[in-house]
């Protein structure tokens, strides 16, 4: 999982790496509902759309001269990723907020908080604007790993709405696939490789090994209790400890608990199976002892729950290597974690 995010997030940054196919505009008759895949505008007529945008907004001769500089140069087969930046450079020659917005998404994020961006929720501005400005924003976001504020920002976009359709189908999936929303994220992944021919290959090969990873993730498994530990984590790491991520730490504790109880049950099932097989042929020298003992049996005192932060070092080790011996090795923090919790839990009582 964390080579996958690893992964995820060095592709993201890498927006030099050639397409697998020149781009062509996507304007064509109506046909039946999914027939043909979607396919990115091409760039001289985002560049039209931009030129037009400005006009609307009455700029002055020094703004559109700025305006065709920052298209100049511009190839026929440009990548989408390319197009949309100078989409976004020609917004902030004529608007303040798309300026402001520009530098930030320039460079990495310097607090905690990000400011909101109200002004991205104005219906009277240009769809063209506001939709390739939320893409745009959102790239950013998910680059910081602000899965939930990106979610916002794409949420309701589709690939017509925007200049770079396969990004915009890219950042949803590494949205839902980093937020464990299994559903979504396929069907994202889905019609984003249906125009696989005209998609980045950075983006075609990160969205297969998503795809596979999705479709074996397990709701109440180990492997999504510590995907879901992760992204407590992350949420953590961003300074987020609010009720949110206090509900998600109370998931994975009953999750965990609904595991070992399966676990413990089969463990009894198997035990007692072999049991009564033990059992069928009693020994022939067992009898009945004699004694005038009273027949009580002193109580050890083993402590209440788990116990597990009364355990000496080298026994909680012991008892680690023993529970996690069969599991992958980064399932040992989460099992750790959550018996830490339990002990947390007792010392409270």
């Amino acid at each position: 999982m964390k080579r996958l995010m690893a992964a995820i997030c060095a592709l993201c940054l890498a927006a030099a790496i050639p397409a697998a196919a020149t781009p062509a505009w996507a304007q064509s008759p109506q046909t039946p509902e999914r027939a043909v895949a979607w396919k990115p505008p091409a760039a001289q007529e985002v560049k039209k759309q931009a030129m037009a945008w400005l006009d609307g907004k009455k700029a002055d001769a020094a703004a559109r001269a700025k305006a065709e500089t920052i298209w100049s140069g511009l190839s026929s087969q440009a990548l989408e990723d390319e197009v949309l930046v100078r989409l976004v450079e020609t917004f902030a020659v004529a608007d303040a907020n798309a300026a402001k917005l520009l530098a930030m998404c320039s460079q990495p994020r310097s607090q905690l908080i990000v400011p909101g961006q109200p002004w991205l929720a104005d219906r009277s501005e240009s769809p063209l604007f506001v939709n390739n400005l939320r893409l745009f924003y959102a790239r950013w976001l998910v680059h910081e790993s602000l899965f939930d504020e990106a979610q916002e920002q794409l949420a309701g976009l589709e690939p017509g709405d925007v200049a770079a359709p396969a990004a915009l189908l890219f950042y949803q999936s590494v949205v839902w696939h980093g937020l464990l929303n299994r559903e979504s994220g396929m069907k994202s992944l889905d019609e984003l490789l249906q125009g696989e021919q005209t998609s980045p290959r950075r983006y075609v090969a990160l969205a297969r090994l998503m795809l596979a990873d999705l479709k074996d993730l397990q709701e109440d498994t180990l492997d999504h209790i510590a995907r879901r530990m992760e992204d407590i984590r992350r949420r953590l790491d961003l300074g987020r400890a609010g009720p949110k991520v206090r509900s998600e730490e109370d998931g994975v504790v009953e999750s965990l608990d609904k595991l070992i109880k399966k676990l413990e049950e089969q463990e009894q099932e198997e035990s007692g199976g072999a049991s009564s097989i033990r059992s069928s042929s009693p020994a022939k020298e067992s009898q009945i002892m004699g004694g005038k003992g009273p027949g009580e049996v002193e109580k050890k005192k083993i402590g209440s729950g788990s116990g597990w932060g009364d355990l000496p070092p080298k026994e909680r080790e012991a008892a680690l290597q023993d529970v996690g011996r069969d599991l992958p090795s980064h399932y040992r923090e989460v099992i750790e974690q959550y018996f830490r919790r339990l002990a947390g839990e007792e010392s409270g009582k």
